[in-house]
């Protein structure tokens, strides 16, 4: 049960710090809302995404590995059609500098937003899981 609970306490905090650094990322429901939004990418974890490594394993082998990125992608676009209390949209990067270095501005449509969450999501999760144990 400890670990149950660990896991979605887990998730829940990297879904909050994912929706304050990407606005369009939206939770709503409060409570009830972020609860439900962990438990589903818990079980996305657990069943969505071993299924699509499995289905994207030749493009993966392909890529040495740097296409399993999709297969997350996938499963957190499947998690925001599925929980009602998911939304992403659209967002356009004002730009910023960051140690000398200028990102210009850039609009992302709802799929590279997915896609960005997506990679904070498990960079999150893996770190906070390697912290832990």
């Amino acid at each position: 049960m400890k670990p149950l609970l660990r896991n979605i306490l887990i998730n829940c905090g990297a879904l909050m710090v994912i929706s304050h650094f990407l606005p369009t990322f939206t939770i709503s429901g409060g409570v009830k809302g972020w609860l439900t939004a962990a438990v589903g990418i818990m079980i996305a974890n657990f069943l969505v995404v071993p299924f699509m490594k499995v289905l994207l394993l030749p493009l993966n082998l392909l890529t040495l590995g740097i296409f399993s990125w999709a297969g997350n992608i996938l499963a957190l676009y499947i998690l925001v059609i599925t929980v009602p209390s998911i939304s992403i949209a659209n967002y356009q990067f004002p730009g910023t500098v960051l140690g000398g270095f200028a990102i210009s501005k850039m609009d992302l449509n709802t799929f590279q937003v997915a896609a960005v969450a997506s990679f904070f999501l498990a960079v999150i999760m893996h770190m906070t899981h390697w912290l832990i144990d």
